[in-house]
């Protein structure tokens, strides 16, 4: 316990020791489950980086730990889709809970602190190809983006709830009460773009969730440009 809470420290300290060199946050998305017994660590460093402008840190729980006996009120097939996607452009063999996927290339196990902090490190020294700018207006959202080079780009609008806390009732976490952050809810492709001329486009992004954009290389490649708006 000693050894988490002063990575987590560490963690809080990122940024001032200029670990921050990209001109954008950091895309840290967690698979978990709330019937996996491994992942509440996870869930809890997530709770840490959610606080910081620069990570962008997303909850994506996945149904299949459901079957052991809990099934999780916020698991996506979509997540879980997400996640198979990732393993096939790593070339993995398998997926697992808690994972972490770093600026969408970097897989760490979600409950290691110390890949956790050198993965974000990394990524965050990696200046981003695309500047994304976003400006609500009532219920419409503009989505703006430049990018530095050419390339095949996704654009996508993810929508999350802050934060949520849930009884869990039966399975390997029976009897506990755990609070999850950003927990995405859903996760849509606005569009493509090659990266040649701004993109910009006004979606509709009505109700209290979070909102976040992030434009990643086709075929679930690297992470270019993130922003949010919570």
């Amino acid at each position: 316990m000693r050894y988490f809470l002063a990575v987590l420290a560490f963690l809080g300290t990122l940024q001032a020791t200029g670990a921050t060199a990209q001109d954008g946050p950091v895309v840290v998305e967690l698979f978990t489950s709330q019937g996996c017994s491994s992942c509440p660590p996870a869930d809890a460093m997530l709770h840490d980086l959610a606080k910081r402008d620069d990570v962008i840190a997303l909850s994506l729980h996945v149904d299949y730990w459901d079957y052991i006996g809990w099934k999780d009120i916020f698991g996506r097939p979509e997540n879980t889709a997400r996640q198979h996607a990732y393993a096939r452009a790593a070339k993995a063999t398998m997926v697992y809970t808690p994972q972490m996927v770093i600026g969408g290339v970097q897989h760490v196990v979600g409950s290691r602190p110390m890949q956790v902090v050198d993965a974000i490190r990394q990524q965050a020294a990696r200046p981003n190809v695309v500047e994304v700018r976003l400006a609500r207006a009532g219920d419409r959202l503009q989505i703006r983006a430049t990018a530095r080079e050419n390339g095949d780009y996704v654009v996508q609008l993810v929508r999350f709830t802050p934060q949520e806390t849930v009884d869990i009732r039966r399975g390997e976490n029976a009897g506990h009460s755990y609070s999850y952050v950003n927990i995405v809810k859903a996760w849509q492709t606005v569009g493509t773009w090659t990266g040649g001329d701004p993109y910009v486009v006004e979606v509709e992004a009505s109700g209290p969730n979070g909102i976040a954009v992030i434009v990643q290389q086709a075929n679930s490649g690297p992470i270019v440009g993130a922003a949010q708006l919570r």
